[in-house]
């Protein structure tokens, strides 16, 4: 995975929007909707895939391109959403794992288990 500067991509995302005066309608409202439309179009790709089709969805090209266009669409929304908000969304992110592996601790043995399963 490439490594990006999250603060960067949502000024370019900023000054996108604000060289076509779209700052009106980049509302919280708005943004959650489009993320949510856009979600939706990533869900449509694998919709009425197996499990066994989806693990494999990348291997066609036409398919793989439309999946990073569509996860491009909703990580855009997503940032410009946390932009508008003030919402630093690596902080929330390292915050809801935080409080996850406190609510979900692991089984006694079970890391063991699965490092010797996968061996």
């Amino acid at each position: 995975m490439t490594e990006f500067d999250v603060a960067q991509l949502q000024r370019r995302l900023a000054d996108f929007s604000a060289s076509r005066a779209w700052e009106p309608y980049h509302t919280p409202k708005n943004l959650v909707a489009a993320l949510s439309v856009e979600a939706s179009e990533l869900l449509e790709i694998f919709q009425w895939l197996t499990p066994e089709q989806s693990a494999r969805v990348m291997d066609d090209p036409d398919t793989a391109f439309r999946v990073k266009d569509e996860v491009a669409d909703v990580l855009a929304y997503l940032l410009q959403f946390c932009e508008v908000l003030g919402v630093d969304a690596l902080a929330a992110l390292a915050a809801k794992i935080d409080r996850n592996e406190a609510r979900f601790p692991v089984a006694e043995g079970t890391e063991s288990r699965l490092r010797h399963s996968s061996e």
